[in-house]
């Protein structure tokens, strides 16, 4: 009877050590997934501040350069030197990449009724004629002209392009003799689509892209939309030495807006949330809050943000900011190391 008795004390006091070991041992296990989750629950970023930055709004595109065109203040950059009347080209007096002055002479043709050299000899005796009262005024006019039709001049200063006869070359009356440019009066030509061409204005700033960046200013829009692309055509005055060719292909970028003082905050930290909307994740201690902000220019890695209650000094997340919940605990690591998406050990712990 005794040996019974001790038998089931001892039975007893196993089952209580076993279930007293199984209660510690499923306390601890709870003990440590508390910790694991407040340490994975901690997230690691990288943070900005917001500043107060002057930030450009542009409207980019491509454009071509070419001669600047005819103003009310000046003739066109360019000219197609054609011939005034049929015949045979005698000589021609430039070749191409010469620099001509206005009235240089070109080209010297006959026509099919008369030589230069017997227009030249004309002109001579009319000189003499109308010296001595024996002819009249318009006899001698009439006479100079028939040789300027001969000898073929430049109407501008500038660069001979192209030279496209040789001597013994049969032309008729408007057959493209010589090209000529002034390479120091150029202009870029682009077509906006209308939308954007909404925002352009004479005189604003262009810029063409590229090394050494060049500066110009629009000086005209058209008023009208090209009905094949729905494009307009603009084009801006470049400097006399701005060292581009005609017929080269640019991108450029035009200057439309400018915003001074503006809150502006890292390109990194504004995201967009599930509904598109662009937020950020102000930082408060250990715990980052997204709050929507409007976004507006975006300029050299900064975005023009506002928002109730932001200024200048607050500091927000930027690596990390993509993901982030409405309200988060996080850790700060500095900016040269990459941070996890979640904290992976129980070394990390909020500030």
């Amino acid at each position: 009877m005794r040996s019974r008795t001790i038998l089931l004390v001892s039975v007893a006091l196993l089952a209580v050590v076993a279930v007293t070991y199984g209660l510690l041992r499923s306390r601890a296990k709870d003990l440590a997934s508390d910790e694991q989750a407040s340490a994975a629950s901690v997230i690691s970023v990288q943070v900005g501040t917001l500043e107060l930055k002057t930030l450009h709004h542009y409207v980019t595109g491509y454009g071509s350069v070419t001669a600047a065109p005819a103003t009310t203040s000046k003739p066109a950059a360019s000219a197609a030197v054609a011939a005034p009347v049929s015949g045979v080209v005698t000589a021609v007096d430039v070749a191409q990449g010469q620099k001509v002055r206005r009235g240089q002479l070109l080209v010297t043709l006959n026509s099919q009724s008369m030589t230069e050299s017997y227009a030249e000899r004309e002109v001579a005796r009319q000189k003499m004629l109308f010296s001595q009262h024996n002819t009249s005024l318009k006899a001698l006019q009439n006479a100079e002209a028939q040789l300027a039709l001969l000898r073929v001049s430049a109407p501008l200063s500038g660069t001979v392009v192209a030279v496209n006869v040789k001597p013994g070359t049969a032309v008729d009356a408007n057959t493209v003799l010589v090209q000529i440019v002034d390479l120091h009066r150029l202009v870029i030509t682009t077509d906006i689509p209308a939308v954007q061409a909404e925002e352009l204005r004479p005189g604003q700033p262009l810029e063409v892209l590229g090394t050494p960046k060049i500066q110009g200013r629009l000086s005209y829009i058209s008023p009208t939309v090209d009905p094949s692309d729905g494009s307009v055509m603009a084009w801006a005055a470049l400097p006399a030495q701005s060292g581009l060719r005609p017929g080269q292909f640019v991108r450029l970028r035009i200057r439309v807006g400018t915003h001074q003082n503006a809150l502006s905050a890292p390109t990194g930290s504004v995201v967009s949330d599930l509904t598109g909307h662009s937020v950020i994740s102000l930082v408060h201690g250990n715990e980052a809050i997204r709050v929507p902000v409007r976004a507006g220019y975006r300029e050299h890695g900064w975005v023009e943000v506002s928002a109730p209650g932001l200024k200048s000094g607050d500091k927000v997340v930027t690596v990390g900011a993509y993901g982030l919940p409405q309200k988060a605990k996080i850790q700060i690591v500095p900016s040269g190391k990459a941070p996890s998406a979640l904290a992976s050990s129980d070394s990390v712990q909020p500030q």
